[in-house]
């Protein structure tokens, strides 16, 4: 199998990334309490709500965050069957984050693989090639009572190669409810949103909603997904889509010195 990309300018990219952080945090001389966390979520069916990314088999998902107001947060997708299926290298900034508002934007390069069937030397086999994206995002929140929040999100994906869809506009209402008591122990995580999506001259109204289910002070949880398209032209993926997963999470904070 042969890679058409250049996955140690990725792994550079990461490297440089976290060497960036940490200089940056270094920097500053004041004690400022930093966080960094971490998910792995092993799910029956990897599913993107942009139609043309979801994987729709057995996938590993390793997701973290690291830093202050300003903070790294790479994800990396992959098969359980070994392939990658997304890198996603997200910078994501705090405008303003209280009681009551949640205010956010960021910034990612994506490489996306897939493996497609192509003759090499006259021999038919696997070759792995990968697409890249340009996303920038915003997320404005507002809380509506205890643990209720509600507001808008916009997420834009730019198409770096040649035969990409250019220009992918999100648009998203999104409503959280945490920690929703369940037992003394147990409680529940609900994340309902309702969106519009334009791919090029293609469009849809979508919704979906993802639900958690948790102990406290144990690191793992139970979560699973379902989208449905309400009305769409978007030819890519299926209408209506679910899964469930096995969550591992871990957050921490420390002092910078």
């Amino acid at each position: 199998m042969r890679l058409h990309f250049p996955v140690k300018a990725i792994l550079i990219l990461i490297l440089i990334s976290i060497n960036n952080e940490s200089f940056a945090q270094k920097s500053d001389t004041t004690k400022n309490v930093n966080h960094f966390g971490a998910t792995v979520l092993v799910t029956n069916k990897g599913i993107s709500t942009i139609p043309n990314l979801t994987l729709g088999k057995p996938a590993a998902i390793l997701s973290m965050s690291v830093g202050r107001k300003l903070t790294f947060e790479p994800e990396f997708r992959i098969a359980l069957e070994g392939k990658p299926w997304m890198v996603i290298l997200w910078w994501r900034y705090e405008f303003l984050n209280n009681d009551r508002f949640l205010i956010k934007a960021g910034a990612n390069p994506t490489a996306i693989f897939k493996t497609i069937t192509d003759t090499i030397n006259g021999v038919p086999g696997e070759v792995m090639i990968a697409t890249r994206t340009l996303t920038a995002d915003f997320y404005a929140g507002y809380s509506v009572a205890r643990n209720i929040r509600l507001g808008p999100y916009y997420m834009y994906i730019y198409g770096v190669e040649k035969d990409a869809i250019r220009n992918t506009h999100f648009i998203a209402l999104r409503c959280s409810f945490t920690n929703i008591k369940l037992t003394d122990q147990l409680y529940m995580r609900i994340n309902p949103q309702v969106y519009y999506l334009r791919m090029a001259d293609d469009d849809g109204f979508y919704v979906n909603a993802s639900l958690s289910l948790a102990k406290r002070n144990f690191p793992f949880s139970i979560s699973a997904l379902i989208s449905r398209a309400i009305q769409t032209d978007i030819k890519t993926g299926e209408l209506f889509l679910w899964n469930v997963g096995l969550v591992y999470s871990f957050n921490k904070e420390y002092i910078e010195r």
